[in-house]
């Protein structure tokens, strides 16, 4: 039962890292039309979890996990998810949320971790280090990750709350299916194909018009 009050506290809308305030290049995706209704957002999301960075960002997740107790692994685990940032907002994105996650996890004993720790890797360390499940883990932060996007979705279509609630439900078996294939995958396996979704990152850069940092 506590782990999963711990869950739910730390990948809370009301946690304060700060993610209401990133898109992950939706914005650029509804301004180009290439997300304007629900199917076109169910759509972008379901490549985003299982081919993008909702994939590669829970295989690290999982290695941070294994890795709690072992700050030079985690170092390393850190640096290739900074690395792995497909545009300069993707890696102010992570990092801002992770910066922000450690210092608001303070109050349960945050692991050492390095002072440049990306969200993903942040979580994964602070639950492996608090014996909560891997895979719990793994699902809520994919829960709490596309939950996150489709506010942003809501926002900017814009689209009706239940609209987004039934995109929701729809990306659960998408959700479990990815936090299931990315159990037994290598650091060696990140890599993604949602070449859409890392081409808005890198063209939100230069929007003229935005409400959102990425």
């Amino acid at each position: 039962m506590t782990n999963g009050l711990r869950l739910l506290a730390w990948l809370s809308p009301a946690f304060p890292t700060g993610a209401f305030a990133y898109s992950h290049g939706l914005e650029w995706a509804v301004e180009t039309g290439d997300v304007r209704d629900e199917a076109t957002l169910q759509t972008w999301l379901v490549d985003v979890l299982a081919h993008g960075s909702g994939r590669t960002d829970t295989i690290l997740l999982r290695h941070a996990h294994r890795a709690a107790t072992a700050p030079g692994a985690l170092a390393d685990i850190a640096d290739l998810a900074l690395a792995a940032a497909s545009g300069r907002e993707r890696h102010n994105e992570a990092l801002a949320q992770g910066q922000a996650f450690v210092l608001a996890a303070a109050p349960w004993t945050m692991p050492q971790v390095p002072h440049e720790t990306p969200y993903a890797v942040a979580v994964g360390a602070l639950a492996g280090a608090h014996g909560i499940p891997e895979d719990d883990t793994a699902a809520s932060y994919l829960q709490a990750f596309v939950s996150n996007l489709i506010s942003a979705a809501v926002r900017l279509v814009p689209l009706g709350q239940n609209a987004g609630l039934r995109v929701l439900a729809v990306l659960e078996p998408v959700i479990l299916a990815t936090a299931e294939d990315t159990k037994t995958a290598t650091l060696d396996d990140i890599g993604g194909c949602a070449f859409r979704s890392d081409i808005a990152a890198i063209r939100h850069e230069t929007q003229y018009t935005r409400l959102f940092r990425s």
